[in-house]
């Protein structure tokens, strides 16, 4: 089996030449945000990074995600962070996608290479650094850690692609596949990061409807996906998003398998909105 491939912008500019037309697509239920959409005009810099830039995907928003955020960054040789995450409150998933990290986390380093992922707890003391010749660039999901009584905060985790046998869908004969990296009955964890895998010619058979908000970032191949009633083309380097409840399927269009990294937020209660006088003491 070939070693997967992982694909991030690079950024640029595209040539007054280039028509309009494009793939973006925008609405309630969803949204796609193509590769070619990732050019150097839209990236952002951040506070406290240095030699970074990024592309924030997706944003806590009237509208659009509610529940998380993610950014692809690229980082320059000797860039990154001694003081990364602004947000005490907020636990990150890292998947690094292209170069090589050092990772401090809870007083270890580590060194992440592609396919590397990081669980990073709320409240933890973290940097990150490129120490190689080439720039890194990974995701960053980000979410508001939702505390639970008699629920610890997880432990810090690190792991890889690599070393994560993934979780075959019964009946698929192996065609569709999850790599799970962590625990789904840990209820310690509010949200999961993982990857899904589809073979070609490899389907999900039904329009899944359901409460988990996604974030879909294709790593590797091409698919059709079926987002709310429209039917979309996508390929490796673009993101989707689906709010709660938008049906969804696919068909993956080969040559090789269709990879993307998914979000969603799982394992608490729907909260529920406070009317005045609406409750008794």
């Amino acid at each position: 089996m070939a070693e997967p491939t992982y694909y991030a912008p690079h950024g640029g500019h595209p040539p007054q030449t280039q028509l309009l037309t494009g793939r973006a697509v925008f609405t309630d239920a969803y949204a796609v945000i193509p590769k070619g959409v990732m050019q150097d005009i839209v990236t952002s810099q951040l506070p406290h990074w240095n030699g970074t830039r990024a592309w924030i995907i997706a944003r806590p928003l009237s509208g659009f995600a509610e529940t998380f955020s993610q950014y692809i960054m690229e980082v320059q040789p000797g860039g990154g962070s001694e003081n990364p995450e602004p947000d005490p409150q907020a636990q990150g998933v890292l998947f690094i996608t292209e170069g090589e990290l050092n990772l401090k986390l809870a007083g270890e380093s580590h060194v992440l290479q592609p396919g590397g992922y990081a669980y990073i707890p709320p409240g933890s003391e973290w940097s990150l650094k490129n120490s190689g010749d080439a720039p890194a660039r990974f995701h960053w999901v980000r979410k508001a850690y939702e505390y639970a009584e008699g629920l610890e905060i997880p432990d810090p985790l690190i792991t890889s692609d690599q070393q994560v046998a993934p979780t075959v869908m019964p009946d698929t004969e192996g065609k569709w596949a999850t790599t799970r990296f962590v625990d789904p009955n840990d209820l310690r964890h509010d949200m999961h990061v993982t990857i899904v895998t589809l073979q070609p010619g490899a389907v999900i058979p039904f329009l899944e409807t359901h409460v988990m908000e996604h974030g879909l970032y294709v790593l590797e191949g091409k698919a059709v996906y079926r987002l709310n009633t429209d039917w979309v083309e996508v390929e490796a380097g673009d993101f989707m998003w689906l709010r709660a409840f938008c049906p969804q399927a696919c068909y993956a269009g080969g040559p090789g398998p269709f990879r993307y990294l998914l979000y969603k937020d799982v394992n608490r209660h729907a909260p529920l909105p406070r009317r005045q006088g609406g409750a008794r003491p």
